[in-house]
């Protein structure tokens, strides 16, 4: 009895380590087969679906806003201010007064010379009619009839002179700087009064003489003023012909709204555009990557990485245009490209 005991608790320990062998063996198949799993690794991209877009191509150059009419106006004759007609940012018409030299001296001559003329009028007058009826001499006649005209071209010149004290705004615009004040002595060549037309600004810029085939006339370009942190786009006005022999220039010109707050010699950058293609792949230059066989970028198809050989165009501001190796609706890999290899599985 003690015999059948001890033989029934030797089958229980024997069945029991079976089982656990068995259990044991199906774990480490699950491992595995786990390990094998976490093998295939799967990269987080991002991408975009490439659709055709506009490239640009500029030239960038630095220019200022200009004045076209910015004239500093100065006195025609020495003097000294008696009167100024004006205030800073007023509205001035050409022809305008917009200040005066004391003129009482020319003004004294004038007057003299007037009373004078008179009387040498009336004098020709009367020996114009004596020598139409024969009575008196030639030179009686023409002596009165010289001192006239004499006194005439004087009292012109007196005019003049007279028009002379006074300062006048050749152009329409405002008054930006007053440099005279009364009492102050002036003469030619001082600086009086400055008068700016803010409805006539331009920006010029000067491009080197290798663009001159391609910037015309009628180009587009965009106006940058980062003083204002303000952009427009418009055209080219006007292209120069001639190109500057020291540093082999010319001269573009663009017109500017006169609606809008510019101020002359302003910085302004010009980015003037020199190609265009309406119908263009564009990546960044950066997902561009290199290899013996050319360059490539990465797509996404099937969920696998894969390698499109490209051909770059023209490259600005780290933009490139594509010209082969891409079509609408491949789907660039934008990021997480860096450390790809062909054939890898993405998700996005």
């Amino acid at each position: 009895m003690k015999k059948l005991s001890n033989l029934a608790f030797l089958g229980i320990i024997f069945f029991t380590a079976a089982c656990g062998s068995k259990s044991g063996d199906t774990k480490k198949t699950e491992a595995v087969s786990a390990d094998s799993t976490g093998n295939d690794k799967i990269k987080t991209v991002s991408i975009t679906s490439l659709a055709p877009q506009l490239f640009n191509n500029y030239i960038d150059i630095q220019g200022r806003v200009d004045a076209d009419e910015n004239v500093a106006i100065n006195a025609e004759m020495a003097g000294t201010v008696s009167k100024v007609h004006v205030q800073l940012g007023e509205e001035v018409t050409p022809g305008q007064v917009l200040a005066e030299l004391d003129a009482k001296v020319i003004q004294q001559g004038i007057a003299e010379l007037q009373s004078a003329l008179e009387l040498a009028t009336t004098m020709f007058e009367r020996q114009k009619n004596l020598w139409e009826q024969k009575i008196g001499t030639e030179v009686q006649f023409l002596s009165s009839k010289n001192q006239k005209e004499s006194m005439d071209k004087r009292l012109a010149s007196l005019q003049q002179q007279l028009e002379m004290t006074k300062i006048k705004s050749p152009i329409k615009g405002i008054v930006d700087a007053i440099d005279i004040k009364l009492g102050q002595a002036t003469m030619p060549g001082l600086p009086a009064i400055r008068v700016v037309n803010l409805s006539s600004l331009q920006v010029k810029g000067e491009v080197a003489e290798s663009y001159l085939a391609k910037v015309k006339k009628g180009n587009d370009v965009e106006i940058i003023l980062p003083d204002m942190q303000d952009t427009l786009k418009t055209k080219i006005s006007y292209a120069a012909k001639v190109i500057a022999p020291l540093n082999r220039t010319f001269l573009v010109t663009v017109n500017l709204d006169g609606a809008k707050d510019y101020h002359p010699n302003m910085i302004a950058i010009m980015k003037i555009v020199d190609y265009s293609n309406p119908k263009a792949f564009v990546v960044q230059m950066n997902m561009v990557q290199r290899s013996e066989e050319g360059d490539f970028v990465f797509i996404a198809q099937n969920n696998k990485a894969k390698k499109a050989r490209v051909k770059t165009g023209r490259v600005y501001n780290g933009t490139a245009e594509i010209l082969q190796g891409l079509k609408e609706g491949d789907k660039l890999i934008t990021k997480g490209f860096q450390e790809l290899n062909e054939g890898e599985t993405v998700k996005f």
